[in-house]
């Protein structure tokens, strides 16, 4: 018995940190896979902030979110244990093996894995990750026993992939639907005088005066021929910041501390921003800021030369 008790208590052991790995890595991915498919334009910002190329952002982060959802609901199920261990162990090796190759370019950045977590890359961003492949490695390994058929299995995991898809869908084309036509306010305060959006081409840019990734595109942006389009900054944070940052990027714009109020009405998500309005309506929500965006976007609207 002496003898039986040991093997006993070595598998109720290992069952027990398989399953603190598991909720503990599908609690994590479910978080992350979430927040990009209900948000995925500004998940897209954020994939377009870690290198990821402009016109890939939107597709990476619907698809990085549908993966991540999936790989969660499958190590949380403990019959699929082993199809989620396996899912996040790859998703885990595939970013360390990116972030690596981009490791100079992205150091000191947010890694853009999590909305609420700020996690800079560097040495320790490698220690974490390297912590929840070790989660996902040992939730696989010490899964409870298969107690179904193979084929059952696999057409259980495909059901969940299949319900994710559809959500992933859903969700954006509810938030694509939301982001055209928008009325904007009848006014704001712009350097604090009344200002009517209702008349002519407005550009409305969201922004922090210490970001750089916001930095570099007023600069860009202050190269812009904008014609009669009137360019309105919004300071998300450090207002007090802003005239010395309009200064040092050169971009000819007025002040709005309004944040709160035109965030909920343009559905904001994550700096930089911009919301192209005309005669009063919102025409486009923009969130691409680089070598070619929103440029290209905005001649196509109308709104620069």
């Amino acid at each position: 018995m002496a003898q039986a008790r040991g093997p006993l208590a070595r598998q109720m052991w290992k069952t027990a940190v398989g399953w603190v790995a598991a909720l503990s890595i599908g609690a994590l991915f479910l978080a992350s896979g979430l927040w990009k498919l209900i948000d995925p334009q500004g998940a897209a910002v954020r994939m377009a902030q870690a290198r990821v190329p402009a016109a890939l952002s939107l597709p990476a982060a619907l698809g990085f979110g549908i993966l991540e959802t999936v790989g969660a609901v499958w190590i949380l199920a403990p019959r699929l244990r082993r199809w989620g261990a396996l899912a996040a162990g790859i998703l885990l090796v595939a970013f360390l093996i990116y972030v690596g190759a981009n490791y100079h370019a992205l150091r000191g950045e947010d890694c853009s894995c999590f909305p609420w977590i700020k996690r800079a890359v560097g040495p320790g961003f490698f220690l974490g990750d390297a912590a929840m492949l070790l989660g996902a490695v040992l939730a696989g390994a010490w899964a409870p026993a298969r107690e179904v058929r193979p084929a059952a299995e696999r057409r259980a995991a495909a059901l969940v992939a299949a319900a994710v898809v559809v959500f992933a869908l859903g969700s954006y084309g509810t938030a694509a639907a939301r982001e055209s036509g928008v009325k904007a306010p009848a006014s704001i305060l712009v350097d604090g005088q009344p200002y009517s959006l209702e008349r002519g081409k407005v550009f409305l840019f969201f922004f922090n005066p210490e970001c750089m990734h916001c930095v570099d595109a007023a600069r860009r942006l202050s190269h812009y021929r904008w014609g009669g389009t009137a360019v309105i900054a919004i300071p998300v944070e450090q207002a007090r910041f802003a005239p010395q940052f309009l200064a040092e990027t050169g971009l000819h714009a007025g002040v709005s501390t309004e944040f709160d109020r035109l965030a909920a009405i343009f559905h904001y998500t994550s700096y930089p921003f911009g919301v192209a309005v005309e005669r009063g309506r919102e025409k486009a929500a923009l969130t691409v800021f680089d070598d070619r965006e929103p440029e290209a976007d905005l001649k196509r609207l109308g709104l620069v030369d």
